[in-house]
């Protein structure tokens, strides 16, 4: 509470001085490690933490050694340990000591996540970034950034800060926002456009396919065990980055070709007599791709029914988009069930009456996350395919007074899956 007075006495440019000497500080007591590294930096508002992975391991499949971080985890070499911050890019002292850790491993490359909370406070100040990336936009963050044009200026200024190459989704609506910047370098990459010519890198022959995707990039086909058109994008982001740094298309292929999965995003908690999936999507763009994706996925000769269950983050973030997510979800879904997410110093219950309005009759309100999860499973028959979305791989609920209690929509699944499966188990034996 006291940070939030503090914010609104102290005057605006008393803020941002404070966080940019922040910055310079940071980056000088561990001695601007990113001189010594190709930094790359990932924007936008969706697909970032698949497109640091798979770049990695693209870079990684040439030999190069890489460090990256993202909100799923950091990684250095072959080490690697969990994002428990609940914050997707670090603060600026930790941030520049991840880099000179990277440096003193021997890494040649970093990958990052950039958001525009860390644009807006200068946590991408200092750091010698030759490679900016645009995934996507869609409005976020708003109240934070005070507008949607707010929150697209703050990425646009980390485009301003890299020279180098500047790689832009050329089917996204904002894309000639970001290529009006100057730099040594463009490369777009696209799916819609009819010809890819130029920089440009397009996808071909798409298929979506129950288990995957295939399409092709200059006439090498690519195989991508990801769900969902979405990850195309992704995917295409990344290999236009290998790319830039003179890396094969067929190095690409064969790298893309070994990720079975992203923590958290899309993942397949339970396989049988009914699919479980567990999704980061929390806003409502990437909430809408998913469904769409599962969708693809069901099984065209049964009747598949999609049962969902979401809630909403609290702290006063982005209350316009509740009632759209429950409204989405009561298009796509079957059975909708709203449940507590990360309520931060909100009523939750206030939160699951916002998002339950937006699906009307479909809407069943349940506090308790357990709860809500159990009940989706006990809904779910054979074929059916059951979505859990808002927090992903994420460790923990925050909860008020900056609480966090610890937790994994995974592992939760899997309980409540098994005690399940144990009480039907014993039901059948009594029969």
């Amino acid at each position: 509470m006291l940070k939030e007075t503090l914010k609104k006495i102290i005057p605006p440019f008393f803020i941002s001085w404070y966080h940019f000497s922040l910055a310079f500080l940071s980056a000088l007591i561990y001695r601007f490690p990113s001189q010594n590294l190709t930094v790359i930096g990932i924007t936008g508002t969706n697909g970032k933490s698949t497109v640091v992975d798979l770049t990695t391991r693209i870079l990684e499949e040439v030999g190069y050694k890489v460090a990256s971080l993202s909100s799923i985890k950091f990684k250095i070499k072959e080490k690697e340990w969990p994002n428990t911050l609940r914050m997707t890019m670090p603060g600026r002292l930790q941030l520049q000591s991840f880099l000179r850790e990277a440096v003193n491993s021997g890494c040649q490359y970093a990958v990052l996540e950039v958001t525009s909370e860390g644009i807006k406070q200068h946590r991408h100040k200092f750091i010698d970034f030759k490679v900016a990336v645009f995934t996507n936009l869609a409005p976020e963050h708003i109240e934070a950034h005070g507008s949607f044009e707010k929150y697209k200026g703050a990425k646009l200024k980390f485009f301003q800060a890299t020279k180098g190459v500047h790689i832009i989704n050329l089917d996204d609506e904002n894309a000639d926002y970001f290529l009006k910047i100057a730099a040594k370098e463009k490369i777009g990459y696209t799916i819609l456009r009819k010809e890819g010519g130029g920089s440009a890198i397009k996808a071909d022959n798409i298929q979506v396919l129950p288990s995957g995707l295939k399409f092709s990039v200059k006439g090498t086909e690519i195989n991508l065990q990801l769900l969902g058109e979405f990850n195309v994008y992704n995917a295409l982001a990344a290999i236009s980055t290998g790319l830039s740094q003179g890396i094969d298309v067929k190095v690409c292929k064969r790298a893309l070709g070994k990720a079975k999965g992203i923590p958290g995003r899309m993942e397949k908690v339970i396989s049988e007599p009914f699919k479980v999936f567990v999704d980061y999507a929390f806003t409502p763009n990437a909430l809408e791709k998913v469904y769409q994706a599962l969708q693809a996925t069901s099984n065209k000769q049964q009747a598949t029914r999609i049962i969902c269950v979401l809630g909403a983050c609290g702290g006063g973030r982005d209350k316009w988009k509740r009632p759209v997510l429950g409204q989405i979800a009561a298009q796509y879904c079957n059975e909708v069930i709203v449940t507590n997410e990360d309520p931060y110093d909100e009523d939750p219950m206030e939160i699951i009456n916002q998002v339950a309005s937006g699906a009307g009759e479909k809407a069943k309100k349940i506090l308790d996350r357990r709860k809500a999860i159990k009940e989706s499973l006990k809904l779910a028959k054979e074929s059916d395919i059951v979505i859990i979305t808002g927090k992903g791989c994420e460790p923990s609920i925050c909860v008020a007074k900056g609480k966090k209690i610890p937790w994994d929509d995974r592992e939760v699944v899997r309980e409540e899956f098994d005690k399940l499966k144990t009480k039907n188990e014993k039901r059948q034996l009594k029969i």
